[in-house]
Order: structure tokens, then sequence, then C-alpha cells
């Protein structure tokens, strides 16, 4: 057993919450459609009528899709990278030929320069084909080297940089460590300044594409000294510098060609012009980075669904039980119902939140973090109802299938694959509590003080002066609006009635905002350790904004004449399962085991149940829960592979 890691940081819990909050944006200078959402404010002009992309957006875009569906059928061979764990060396020559890497880098640094809604809807389609390899495309671009050097980088290194990232090289984000998560506060890895120099030492895991990978964008702490202010900073690396060490190429549940490792850094010479933006910016960088780069997980997502759709389609209505298909036994049909309307409903919020993205006229962060959230929690949901659909076959391997004398469908495969989105990016509880702090922002700006132990009596006053003119401009405007109203929203009357919905959608955003504030008023400093009704409020406006998000889709479709009618019956559907969602959430705020649940995790972590855990014999094999970090020479064989090397 290795010696247990002795550069572990400590880290208070406020010194944590202080290193997060600083990197947050701060100040909102465009309008948010879930911000205000979240405050009880249903502003529909936001997002209807649904944006347009621009006609050679399109066209372009289009013409990508074209190229790269033809590729996907004839050079993908999912079962091959599944069987061997490894995407081969041609497929990703050939993505490369086809400018693939590129597609969200700027035509004049040899980029496709495609729109965000077309990049996502590339990423729906190779994911459908390979998940490994919509990873390797999504890692590279959405938060490896091209997006943060586009946001945060000078002329120069994009010159330098992206026309590789466009045509050649494959690139990887390193944040995640050993012991470091999403709490960055305990970040090991430094960056020492040395003349016109960084020497960065630490480790890293969880690198996606870091096996791989030719360029790296790396998170390091730099030591606060003259002339440097210090803190958690962003550089580009390269990956074959002397002292960058592979140590491991690692192996999961599922995405068994995605090319994730450890990464190691011993003395490794940075130059002072790799790095991002200035020192003490690395968490704002990746942060702002992934406020779109979270689409392309929701990309994935949604194209997942439309597979899903697909083949529970076609097998239900081959398979027959009790002298009927098995679609129209209710018990099935539930289910096939369930995957066809939540489907419909994730690619109008992929859609709706990539083209606010093009537009930039709306401030998209909470939006993106929604998508990012909903589509992995219901693309893991719709996975699991298909194998349930396909039944044993659904356990059943594709390869064993096929060797059987079936049609090899990769069932079970879809469910591994899919279950590393509720995890990447930020977990589905990370996702709640940051999602939740940028909802409750507005009140924070005007009460934080109020409920912050650590302020004075004057500070306390003052901020409840200012808490009680705001409240009595907001809260009165919480009790009426036009969801009340039977004829608001009639446009959205047509042969079905999505009016209803939407009134629904503005009332239960006021009902949820009264909610929040009495959450607020009762718990006050202690709001944020209430993680079970912060997760719920998030969730209940994650249902609100994909209700809203389907039926201005519905529309679109409509007024284009593109399956309206059915559109219109897929939203109508959506919207009705998604209420009965939206009150038993509203329910579990206020009757649950939250306190209760505490109470037994106390008694677990003190031993109280150990005489519980008696009777099984444990498979796992001896070793440290987390793997020693200690920076220093790497006692590995580099395990680094880039591809055609």
């Amino acid at each position: 057993m290795s010696a247990p890691t002795e550069n572990r940081s400590t880290v208070t819990e406020r010194e944590a919450r202080q290193v997060a909050e600083a990197a947050r944006e701060r100040d909102w200078h465009k309008p948010s459609f879930a911000k205000e959402l979240f405050l009880g404010r249903f502003r529909l002009d936001l997002v209807h009528p649904h944006p347009m992309p621009a006609e050679e957006s399109v066209r372009r875009g289009e013409e990508f899709l074209a190229k790269l569906r033809a590729f996907c059928e004839a050079e993908i061979d999912s079962a091959r990278i599944e069987r061997e764990a490894r995407i081969p060396d041609e497929v990703v020559a050939g993505l490369k030929e086809l400018g693939a890497l590129g597609m969200k880098i700027d035509p004049k640094y040899g980029g496709l320069g495609l729109s965000q809604l077309y990049y996502n809807k590339a990423l729906a389609l190779v994911g459908s084909v390979s998940p490994a390899v919509g990873a390797l495309l999504s890692a590279h671009q959405s938060i490896g080297v091209p997006q943060p050097l586009k946001m945060f980088g000078t002329e120069e290194q994009k010159e330098v940089f992206l026309p590789r990232c466009a045509r050649t090289d494959i690139s990887a984000f390193l944040l995640t460590e050993p012991d470091v998560g999403s709490d960055p506060a305990r970040l090991a890895t430094t960056a020492v300044p040395d003349g016109d120099e960084y020497v960065l030492d630490g480790v890293k895991l969880w690198t996606t594409n870091g096996v791989v990978a030719d360029l790296l964008v790396v998170m390091a702490r730099v030591p606060k000294s003259e002339g440097h202010k210090g803190g958690i900073t962003a550089f580009v690396v390269e990956a074959g510098s002397e002292g960058v060490t592979v140590e491991h190429r690692n192996a999961f549940m599922g995405l068994r060609g995605i090319e994730n490792g450890v990464t190691r850094f011993h003395r490794v010479r940075v130059p002072a012009g790799h790095r991002i933006g200035p020192e003490g910016a690395g968490l704002k960088i990746a942060l702002t980075t992934l406020n779109t780069g979270r689409l392309s997980l929701p990309a994935m997502c949604a194209g997942a669904g439309k597979w899903c759709l697909k083949i529970a389609r076609e097998w239900s209505a081959e398979r027959e039980q009790w002298g009927k298909p098995l679609a129209l036994h209710e018990a099935v049909g539930a289910k096939i119902s369930f995957i066809a309307a939540t489907t419909f409903a994730l690619e109008a919020v992929l859609d709706l939140s990539s083209q606010m993205a093009d537009e930039d006229r709306n401030d998209i962060r909470i939006e993106a973090a929604l998508a990012k959230l909903y589509g992995s929690e219901m693309a893991w949901r719709m996975a699991d109802e298909l194998v349930q659909i396909r039944g044993g076959r659904g356990y059943e391997t594709a390869e064993s299938l096929k060797a059987r004398g079936e049609r090899a469908v990769p069932t079970e495969q879809m469910l591994r694959d899919l279950r590393i989105n509720r995890i990447f990016e930020g977990s589905t509880e990370i996702m709640h509590l940051l999602i939740a702090r940028e909802a409750v922002d507005a009140h924070l700006a005007v009460a934080g003080d109020l409920i912050d132990p650590a302020k004075s009596l004057p500070e306390k006053a003052k901020a409840g002066a200012q808490a009680g003119v705001f409240y009595a401009k907001w809260l009165p405007k919480l009790v009426a609006g036009p969801g009340q109203l039977p004829g608001s929203y009639g446009e959205f009357r047509h042969g079905v009635d999505l009016s209803t919905h939407l009134r629904y959608i503005e009332r239960t955003s006021r009902r949820l905002a009264r909610a929040t504030f009495y959450g607020m008023s009762r718990w006050q400093g202690r709001m944020e350790t209430k993680q079970g009704f912060l997760g719920r409020i998030v969730d209940i406006g994650a249902e609100l904004f994909a209700m809203s998000a389907a039926c201005v889709r519905a529309e679109r479709l409509r007024t284009r004449d593109e399956h309206g009618r059915e559109a219109y019956q897929l939203a109508d559907a959506f919207c009705r399962q998604a209420r009965v969602r939206v009150e038993e959430l509203f329910g579990r705020l206020w009757t649950n085991t939250d306190d209760l649940d505490r109470k037994v995790v106390k008694g677990v972590l003190g031993g109280a149940y150990t005489w519980l855990e008696e009777g099984i014999v444990d498979p796992s094999q001896d070793g440290p829960w987390i793997a020693d970090a200690t920076p220093g020479p790497s006692a590995h064989e580099n395990a680094r592979r880039p591809y055609g090397g």
C-alpha cells in the first residue's frame, strides 16, 4: 500500500467557497430567460419567436453535416471501437481531413467557423454512431485549447495554436487532480515563475484526450510573489514537452474508446507567452469556457434520445406478446411515449440554447447549465427504459446478439456510455449547486450580508434596508400574472392547445420564486446546506425551461410547415408529463426525509450500522482510496500515444 499523499492541501469550507465565488461571473449585462424564470418572471419574449440562424450559416452547416454523415456511415465502425477500446488512427485522420477538428474555429485560422447550433448537430450525429468519437471531438473543441483561446487568448496565441487545432493537433483540458474534483481551492499542481518561463509540477487525473493530445490546457497554481499576483492560472502546454508523462490510460464502464489518462508534470518549462489571460484568472477562464462548452453533452444526449426512439419504435412493432405488438401494451407504450416526448424536448432545449449562444443577445450561463443537467439525466432515463423495452436482448451485448443471428443492437452499450454524462463537466449534484447559486443571485445581492454570519451589525442593518426596498417591489408581483388569464398565450392554440402549458409555466414560475424566498427566510445562512431543497428547486426550473423550449419549438415548426401538427402533439405530451414531475418535486420541497437522512448518514459514518454489512465478501483489492500525487519525477513508462505517431 502506497504512502498517503503528503502534499494534500487542507482548505476550510469558507476558503473553498471564496475561491469558487471569486471565479464566478458576477455581473449580468444581458437578459437571461432562465434567471428571470427562477425570479418568478416568465419572459417569453426572450425566446419567442424562436431565434433563427442566418441562411449562410445554415448552408455551410448543412454542407458539412452531409459530408460528416457520409464519413460516419462509411468509415466509423462503432463495434470495432467498442471491441478494441480504441479509435483507429485512420478514423482520426479522416476527421482531420474533413476539418472536424476545427468546426468552431474561425476560418481565418483554418477552421470551418460553424455556428454553435451546427457544431452541436455535428456532435449529435457523430455521437450517435460512436459516443467515444463524439467525446474526442467535444473535449478537443468545447473545453480544450480552441475555446479558451477564442475567448481569452491573445492574437499571437491564436495565430500560433488555432491553425494546429483546426487541422492536425488534438487538445485536452487538465483541471481535475487525484484529490481535487469540484473543489478547485485544493488544486495542488504548481506553476512557479522562473524568468520568462513557468515551471510546472503536479499530477492531473481523468484527462480526456490526454493520452493522445498534442496540446494541453493546464490549470496550475502560481505562488504569490513579488511581481506575481499568483492564483490558479491557465497555460497552453505542448504535450510532448520534457517532463510530461502520461502514466496510465484509464478504462471505464463505458466510452471504451476514450483516451483518458493520468498525466504527471515534473519540472516542465512553459514559456510565459503560453499563459492564457492574467495570473489568477484560470478558474474564471475554465468556468466561462464551460458556459457554452457544456452544450456539447446535451447535444450527444439529444442524439442518443433519437436513437432510443428509433430502436424502441422498430423493436416494439416487430415483437409480439399476447396477440399484439409490444408497443400496444400500455406499460410499454408509456415508456415509448416518454422517450418520444422527451427526445423532442431535449432537441428543443439544445436548439434554443445553441441559437441563443450564437446570437449572443442573452446571457445563457444558466440555460447551458440546465441543458447539461436535464439532458444528461433524461437521456440516461430514456436509455434505461429502452433496455427494459428490449428485455433480455437489451441486457445482451450487440456482439452476442450478432453471434446468434440477431440484429446487433448495442442497447446495453448506450446505457453504459451515457452514464458518465451525469458526472462529466460537473456532476448532477454540483450542477444543482451551481445553478442554485445563480438562481438566488438577485437575493444574495440585496440580502447576502443579512444572512452572512461574518458581517457586522451595521453591515446587516444596511443590508436589511436594501432588502426591504427590493422585496417590497418584488413580492407583490408574485401574486398574480398572465398565467391566471384564460386567454393568455392564445397564439399557441392550433388544434392542440399549448397555451394552457404556457400559463402553467407562468404561474409555476411565480410559485417557484415564492418557495425559494420562503426557503431563504426560513434557513437564512444555512440555506447553502439544504442541498436537497436546492436540488428540487433547480429541477423544477429545468422542467419549466424544457416546457418553454418545447412549446416555442413546436410553434416554430408549425409556422414553417415542418411537421407542425405532430410537433404540437409531442410538445403537449411532454408538457403534461413534465407537469406531473413538477408537482411531485413541489411536494417534496416540504415533505421529505432530508433531516432523517442526515441522522442516518451520521450513524453510517460513526459506525453505528456496521453490523448491517456482515454476511458478504468484499471483492475490492487493497490500495489507497486516493492515489499518491506527490510531485516528482515519474516512475512510469510514458503511455502517450499521439494519433499517427
